[in-house]
């Protein structure tokens, strides 16, 4: 494991942890709330802050990316999974020059689709 791009596999978010953690709920700042929740849970983000891959700002950098998915949610109702898988290994790649491909990516990329579905079925 280290920087470089380097790839590792990573420990990934909970199976159970959308049902103990998703409220279905229009309000913005919840869908903020719970995207930073989900990627504080992602061990593969989480580990190359820790290891600052990303440079001594790495914290932020995450920060930034939990930023850019509430936007990407707030802006448009129609998001692919793919999308977003897209612009998490983007985002590592790019910030934290690192590729995770232990499947935690697809993962994590399906349960912020789940948080931006439910976010949607309780704003109508």
């Amino acid at each position: 494991m280290g920087t470089g791009g380097i790839t590792f596999n990573a420990h990934v978010v909970s199976n159970t942890w959308h049902h103990k953690h998703v409220p279905s709920v229009a309000d913005d700042s919840v869908l903020q709330r719970d995207i930073e929740e989900l990627l504080s849970r992602w061990g593969g983000l989480q580990m190359a802050v820790k290891n600052q891959w990303g440079g001594h700002d790495s914290l932020k950098k995450s920060q930034e990316l939990a930023q850019h998915l509430f936007h990407l949610f707030s802006q448009s109702n129609v998001i692919t999974v793919e999308e977003i898988e897209n612009l998490l290994h983007e985002s590592l790649l790019l910030s934290f020059n690192t590729e995770i491909e232990d499947g935690s990516i697809e993962e994590v990329a399906e349960q912020l689709m789940i948080l931006h579905e439910e976010h949607l079925r309780g704003s109508h």
